[in-house]
């Protein structure tokens, strides 16, 4: 396993498809928290704890997945800050993002076996061509700054053919990343090489509708082809 520290709450451990075979563990066994992914986990954490000086989170820490290629995949720990209860405000946005939470999971039960099936940032064409609806063929990737994607868009070739488009949140920017016509191999391996510049904030279907309605738009297409003068 490789550990590397992104900063003080945040940590990525890289476990390639050998590690994954010699612990016995899938991408499913992390959706669902199995006992096998809870080992590796601990396993994980007292690695990170004796190279590069982490400390588990006192409170709770968020975990993002990333699936590399024929290669293994990547695991993000990052952690929450306490939530304060004596904020009325963060209080009832809290119970308003549990109640949607569990209305939509009320709504799509049949649809968890998909879910967990489904291999972020991974769409597998089938044999005939044509695009497996169960897998994700679009992801958001969050950068800290403008400069941060400006870099990541200067090293992709100039013959894209994905869908790209640009929004800022906050402070931070966020770039929305579609298959679009480009082939899986060249969409995955763009995926890739954003992670080297910014992270994987989310990866599903429909995942820049938070943006869409909280963010603001800064390039609406060809995103990348823009921020490097090839549109």
């Amino acid at each position: 396993m490789k550990i590397e520290r992104v900063d003080e709450n945040t940590i990525k451990c890289f476990i390639s498809t050998e590690e994954m075979e010699q612990y016995q563990v899938e991408y499913t066994d992390f959706l669902s928290r199995t006992d096998k992914a809870q080992e590796l986990m601990k396993t994980i954490i007292r690695q990170a704890h004796e190279e590069v000086g982490y400390v588990p989170p006192k409170f709770a820490f968020e975990m993002q997945i990333m699936m590399v290629p024929d290669q293994g995949m990547v695991l993000t720990f990052t952690e929450k800050e306490p939530f304060d209860m004596e904020d009325k405000s963060k209080v009832d946005a809290f119970i308003s993002s549990l109640k949607d939470f569990v209305n939509k999971l009320s709504k799509h039960k049949d649809e968890l076996d998909k879910v967990k099936k489904a291999i972020p940032v991974m769409p597998t064409p089938k044999k005939n061509g044509t695009p497996d609806p169960n897998k994700v063929e679009e992801a958001v990737f969050a950068f800290a700054t403008l400069s941060q994607v400006m870099d990541f868009a200067d090293i992709l070739p100039g013959n894209l053919r994905i869908a790209s488009s640009l929004y800022k949140m906050g402070d931070s920017y966020y770039l929305h990343i579609k298959q679009a016509t480009a082939s899986y191999d060249r969409y995955s391996r763009i995926c890739i090489r954003a992670l080297e510049f910014g992270d994987l904030y989310r990866a599903d279907f429909g995942c820049d509708e938070i943006l869409k309605e909280h963010g603001e738009c800064l390039i609406a297409e060809k995103a990348l082809k823009k921020l490097r003068g090839k549109a």
